[in-house]
């Protein structure tokens, strides 16, 4: 048996077994999530949370600033921020915030493609939040929103992570790109919705980390799958034959307006702003 059918069986057996190793959530994303759900939590004390890690806080008033919040006005501090945007938004910005903590490595190699991986999340991401912007304008009473997908866009790839730990053991197989993107392709899906579950995350976001690269799942009606996927399309991250013929399905579905949205100057602003949340 080659290195690469090896490790791919060893994949697959600690999958079905519950035994291959997971991430931890980040601390501070821990934290901030218990934070949220006691209900005796006010702002206040959600703001000293956060105020920990300065890291987080500076963001948090960077998100609070951005057009993505639709304000105009600018705020100074981090208890200004918190208020403006509401403990149910924090619960998951905070927790996409800490996700870039996940994507590290001592192994130059590995550092390598977790950097990418991050990059190629992040690309998704900005889209994903763009698009919901957009689309959220035309549909006032859906029950989609900008902080869930917000998370659901730092996470849909979560997968990767177990499956380049696990490789990191066995070196050589790095010398065939070509096999780890097989082994991701295969079974990041499925790895990606046993960590939403470990995390104790609820079905929307096991549904995109499960379903997101999966061709076969074609839901009916619109949800958070159908904003990452456009976003995947549109970096060339989920391969298809012909994109305009792809993104037509999601302008036939409802999720956008036209083809035409994504040269639009309106949009790419839009997109511009997302992208400076993420960025130092």
């Amino acid at each position: 048996m080659s290195t690469e059918n090896a490790l791919l069986t060893i994949l697959v057996d600690r999958i079905n077994n519950d035994t291959l190793v997971l991430p931890t959530l980040p601390e501070v994303a821990v934290k901030v999530r218990q934070a949220a759900d006691n209900p005796e939590v006010n702002l206040m004390d959600m703001a000293d949370v956060i105020s920990h890690d300065p890291a987080l806080s500076a963001r948090m008033i960077k998100v609070a600033n951005s057009a993505f919040m639709g304000r105009s006005v600018k705020v100074t501090n981090l208890h200004q921020a918190v208020t403006r945007i509401g403990l149910r938004q924090i619960k998951n910005i905070a927790t996409a915030m800490a996700m870039e903590q996940l994507f590290v490595s001592h192994n130059e190699l590995i550092k390598g493609y977790m950097d990418k991986a991050w990059q190629k999340t992040l690309k998704v991401a900005c889209h994903s939040i763009t698009l919901m912007d957009f689309f959220l304008r035309r549909n006032k009473h859906t029950s989609l929103n900008r902080d869930t997908i917000t998370l659901a866009a730092l996470v849909y790839n979560i997968g990767v992570l177990p499956i380049l730990t696990e490789a990191e053991k066995h070196p050589e197989v790095f010398a065939n790109p070509s096999f780890l993107a097989h082994a991701i392709q295969k079974l990041g899906g499925k790895v990606g919705g046993a960590i939403m579950r470990a995390w104790g995350f609820t079905d929307e976001f096991v549904e995109v980390a499960e379903s997101w690269a999966n061709p076969n799942y074609r839901p009916e009606h619109i949800c958070y799958v159908d904003f990452i996927r456009i976003g995947a399309i549109l970096e060339g991250i989920l391969q298809v034959s012909d994109k305009s013929a792809a993104l037509q399905t999601y302008m036939d579905k409802g999720v956008i307006e036209s083809l035409d949205m994504f040269s639009d100057d309106e949009y790419n602003d839009m997109l511009n702003e997302v992208k400076a949340i993420f960025t130092e």
